[in-house]
């Protein structure tokens, strides 16, 4: 049966959802093969403590927020729901099962390629789904294993240097981060004071 939709999958923490992982995400789907993207926002983890971490729902309403003007990329709430700690590779299985008609693919920045190989069943996610590699500026390289792999694609996006950590420091130290934040997602942080 042929898949419907190539849906790239980008998860995060989107603590909060900011400029950059806009562009990256619009990027994939206006200059790549994929139909949609979808971004998986990631639980807090019960065994870890983040007092930066914003409770799961907030973090979706601000995706959500930032994404209405985007049809083509759209909010994941798909691990909420999956027992903690939760892998990748179960959240692809769940997504696989739910959706048959679809074909997953992953979104990970450069950084994340390089600690792959620690990943819980990485060999069953490469030789299962394709992964998109956006560049970002991080020491240390790739695993020789992963250089020209077939699975794995460089995508040409722009490399983006915006974090979430220092745009909730930015806000603890009262400064001006509105350009770095979609508008209604600024105007939802100030209402709710977040990170200050």
């Amino acid at each position: 049966m042929a898949k419907s939709k190539k849906i790239g999958l980008y998860f995060g923490t989107f603590n909060p959802i900011h400029v950059g992982h806009l562009a990256i995400a619009n990027h994939m789907v206006e200059y790549g093969d994929l139909d949609e993207v979808w971004m998986v926002v990631t639980p807090h983890n019960p065994h870890k403590k983040k007092k930066t971490l914003l409770d799961n729902h907030h973090r979706l309403v601000m995706v959500e927020i930032a994404l209405e003007d985007y049809p083509k990329i759209k909010a994941s709430k798909v691990e909420f729901d999956l027992p903690q700690p939760n892998y990748t590779v179960h959240t692809l299985a769940v997504l696989d099962e739910t959706y048959p008609q679809h074909e997953f693919c992953l979104i990970m920045g450069e950084d994340n390629l390089k600690s792959f190989h620690k990943w819980k069943n990485y060999e069953v996610i490469l030789d299962q789904y394709s992964i998109y590699v956006y560049p970002r500026i991080s020491a240390g390289s790739v695993v020789h294993q992963f250089v020209g792999h077939k699975k794995i694609t460089r995508i040409d996006a722009p490399v983006m240097e915006i974090s979430s950590t220092f745009i909730r420091k930015g806000i603890q130290e009262g400064k001006n981060i509105r350009p770095l934040l979609p508008y209604h997602v600024w105007t939802y942080l100030d209402e709710m004071n977040f990170y200050k």
